[in-house]
């Protein structure tokens, strides 16, 4: 049998490898902060007739106008197009553009979204994944053990860093879509993580004399092993649909999804339970010690 949870410092190592480029990426570079959190202009425009996406998209990129650009559906006729900051008049030739070329539609709103607003929604996202890690670390505790909380929000660092990670090295835009897909992320790791730690917990009430805790640990991921790896497979597989045959709105969250996915069933297996083998091991020779003394 395969001893996973005896060559942690192995996966602990892999671990390392992949987040420390993506640390030192965003320490020097950043993440490439797409107009939700930059600020901008947006303007929604509602068209007499059904028009394509890719020729709102078209039109809008004829225009020469720098920086990200989104052009999102929003019901049948209607498009919100976010864009840098703005003129009026680059707003006014924007739109008389528009209705040259796609047709006849009427200007809902123009609204000019300040770079304060931006950072407001950042702090907000931030403070969404923090709530989200204490209330997952009280959940785990009630449930399971500190420590296995502890282990488990460990894990959930290593798959948000990751994917912030590969966005920062590869200046992905970044956009209010890759946080939603963070969060996600964080569910569906959790989740995981979870399932593997109540067949730990049921192996141990009927743990046999002479196992280790290591050993007790390998079962429990191997039983546990076909259904992580049957769950994440079927989510790579939907959203690798979704990426090449989905429109471009959705590419930044699903890619972010895909290295979260995959990098959530790696934490899950190879970081949440062997850490918290390494806590009770640790624990377990304090107490030795104490009683030393």
């Amino acid at each position: 049998m395969f001893h996973f949870v005896k060559l942690r410092k192995i996966w602990y190592i892999i671990s390392i490898a992949v987040i420390v480029p993506g640390i030192i990426s965003l320490m020097l570079q950043g993440l490439n902060l797409g107009i939700d959190f930059t600020g901008g202009t947006i303007m929604e425009v509602r068209f007499d007739k059904a028009v394509n996406v890719q020729d709102v998209r078209n039109v809008v990129d004829s225009l020469g106008i720098e920086g990200s650009k989104s052009i999102q559906q929003s019901g049948d006729r209607d498009y919100i197009i976010k864009t840098k900051a703005l003129s009026q008049e680059e707003s006014d030739k924007m739109f008389s553009q528009i209705q040259d070329k796609l047709g006849k539609a009427t200007l809902m709103r123009t609204d000019l979204v300040g770079p304060v607003i931006g950072q407001e929604l950042a702090y907000k996202a931030l403070l969404a994944l923090l709530i989200a890690a204490v209330l997952m670390v009280i959940y785990i505790t009630i449930r399971f053990e500190f420590k296995q909380g502890i282990a488990a929000v460990a894990a959930l660092l290593h798959d948000t860093l990751v994917v912030t990670g590969v966005f920062s090295l590869l200046q992905i835009e970044v956009d209010m879509a890759f946080v939603a897909a963070i969060l996600t992320i964080i569910g569906y790791s959790i989740n995981d993580t979870i399932v593997i730690f109540d067949r730990i917990r049921e192996n141990l009430r009927s743990q046999k004399k002479g196992e280790t805790l290591e050993d007790l640990v390998d079962k429990s991921l191997w039983q546990t092993l076909a259904r992580s790896i049957n769950t994440v497979l079927t989510v790579i597989f939907v959203l690798l649909a979704l990426y090449f045959l989905g429109g471009s709105t959705i590419k930044t969250f699903v890619l972010a999804m895909l290295i979260g996915v995959a990098s959530g069933a790696y934490s899950s297996i190879f970081n949440a339970s062997p850490l918290w083998v390494d806590l009770k091991l640790l624990d377990k020779r304090k107490k030795l010690q104490t009683a030393k003394v």
